[in-house]
Order: C-alpha cells, then structure tokens, then sequence
C-alpha cells in the first residue's frame, strides 16, 4: 500500500507536502476563518461597507443641519421670516394679490411641442 503512495509523491513532490498533517490543518484553519466562522472576511467585508455608508450618511446629515442651523439663525430676522413664508408657503398680506409663474412647467412644454413637430 505504500508503493504507490511513494511512487506517487516521487513524481509529486508537492503531494507529500500537502499530505502533511499539519499542512491539512493549516489549511483547513485558514478555510474556517475565511469563509466559515461568523467573523469571516467576507461578513468583515459587508460590515466595512455598511461603515462606509453610515459614515458617508452622518457627514451628509451634519452638513443638513448646519444649513439647517443657518437658516434658523436667518428666520430671527422679522424681514427674512416674511421673505421665506411668501416664497415657500405662498403667503400675502391682506391687500396684495400673488400670481405664481410656474418658468419650469413651460420649458417643458416648449421643448415638448417641438419634438411633435
């Protein structure tokens, strides 16, 4: 039984190398902890990624409320509180008369009413 296991690794060096028990246990460790273990490179990998995300989320949200913080800081200002409630909410005083001119709604329809022709 032997023979052809000798005949076999004279030819192969490398499978009397790999037949080492040790080899096959290093091996075998460095399987588990890549692809098998719940700390395994690949759910290290989707966690990083997630990271990345949460990070990219929370310099986003705190540029937010910066601008968020800036326009608090502007609507004190009595003047800029009735700017900001005529452009935004549409709101008049009791004499005047607003007439919304919608420019986007019409270039849209331009460009629409060419491309037919």
């Amino acid at each position: 039984m032997k023979n052809w296991y000798q005949n076999l690794t004279n030819n192969y060096p490398f499978l009397k190398f790999l037949g080492n028990r040790y080899t096959l246990v290093l091996i075998f460790f460095a399987i588990w902890m890549l692809f098998l273990d719940n700390q395994s490179l690949w759910d290290q990998r989707s966690l990083n990624k997630q990271i990345d995300e949460l990070e990219d989320n929370k310099t986003y949200y705190k540029e937010e409320i910066a601008k968020d913080e800036q326009s608090i800081k502007s609507l004190k200002n009595p003047g800029e509180t009735e700017r900001y409630a005529r452009e935004k909410y549409y709101m008049k005083k009791d004499s005047e008369d607003i007439y919304i001119i919608d420019i986007e709604d019409d270039k849209i329809k331009d460009s629409i009413a060419k491309a037919k022709q």
